[in-house]
């Protein structure tokens, strides 16, 4: 398997704001890395530096080996593609339109899509399981099926690696679920996924791979057994916690509440 996306030594921020430094990441094909952390320490400023929306203030960015700063931008969107958390749309775009728009990158200047183009969006949507909402205006569907939605996008955007920020933000239990399984069903089918989430669960139920990040630097980065410890939680949160692997094999994180 290669190396998709890889950070080294990078560092990340804004003008006369650093936010972190000298973070070492790689994904390899077909895996999941699930990115850990407390609110501001850095996990959004990462992901805007590594899809090339925010310059790297030391370090580099690899995409398939070579250097994200070397790449126009459409290059960059046919090798990575942003899902972003499902969000409350102004426009009743009808939602075979959202997913037609992942395929902007492949489209000249003043190009309309073509059959083919709208082919891909629709075999998107079938992968992901919502082939019946194609017509449907995605101002009307749940939040789990606006979130599948943004993946088919990606999809359709025929990049190999998706970066997702916190795609089980504001979802109910029963649509993250739903979420996770596609992220990890994405990634038996070859393609790479960076995702972050405030949830150690998640990170158990479909990652290859956590990088914990805190105040800016990477704290923790390895298989999620090694990685997520009771101790590295109480570290970095400041709760104490249980961490144990139910009889069916799932590993599950609880707070320990007044302990």
């Amino acid at each position: 398997m290669g190396t998709v996306i890889e950070t080294r030594n990078l560092g990340i921020g804004y003008p006369d704001h650093p936010v972190g430094r000298g973070i070492d990441l790689n994904v390899k094909q077909g895996q999941v890395l699930c990115l850990l952390g407390p609110n501001g320490g850095g996990k959004t400023t990462l992901f805007k530096t590594m899809l090339g929306l925010l310059s790297a203030q030391e370090g580099e960015v690899l995409l398939d080996g070579a250097l994200l700063a070397n790449l126009p931008r459409n290059e960059i969107a046919k090798r990575v593609a942003y899902v972003p958390q499902a969000h409350t749309a102004h426009f009743p775009y009808r939602v075979i339109d959202m997913v037609l728009m992942g395929r902007t990158a492949h489209l000249g200047t003043f190009a309309m899509p073509g059959p083919h183009d709208r082919a891909r969006a629709q075999e998107a949507l079938d992968m992901l399981g919502i082939a019946e909402l194609a017509h449907s205006e995605y101002t009307r569907i749940s939040g789990g099926q606006c979130q599948l939605a943004l993946i088919a996008r990606g999809l359709a955007q025929d990049a190999q690696t998706l970066v997702m920020d916190e795609p089980t933000a504001s979802l109910d239990f029963g649509n993250q679920v739903l979420v996770l399984e596609q992220v990890k069903a994405l990634s038996k089918s070859g393609l790479s996924i960076v995702l972050s989430t405030h949830d150690p669960d998640h990170a158990f139920a479909c990652a290859n791979k956590v990088a914990i990040l805190a105040d800016g630097r990477i704290a923790a980065h390895g298989p999620p057994a090694k990685t997520i410890t009771q101790k590295r939680l109480h570290d970095i949160y400041g709760v104490r916690v249980t961490i144990e692997k139910l009889p069916g094999g799932q590993t599950v994180c609880a707070p320990s509440f007044g302990r």
